[in-house]
């Protein structure tokens, strides 16, 4: 089984984090033609998404479903 890091789920949630900002804000400030609501509202919804998909990922590297060890291949030179 793979363990991952927090550090690199700590990252994975930054990379996320800012992905997911854009794509909310652009949306937010379309639907409330400005930019101002838009970027409140983006702010506040995605701190909380950062959050959780932090947490999500952390109870997915508990389970080993759908995981398999690879064996390791020996190479003679």
């Amino acid at each position: 089984m793979f363990h991952e890091h927090h550090s690199r789920s700590f990252l994975k949630s930054t990379t996320w984090f800012i992905l997911a900002f854009i794509t909310t804000f652009t949306i937010l400030t379309i639907l409330n033609k400005d930019w101002r609501i838009g970027l409140t509202e983006a702010v506040m919804v995605q701190i909380l998404k950062a959050f959780l998909y932090y947490l999500h990922e952390r109870l997915w590297n508990k389970s080993n479903f759908g995981q398999k060890l690879k064996k390791p291949t020996i190479v003679m030179k």
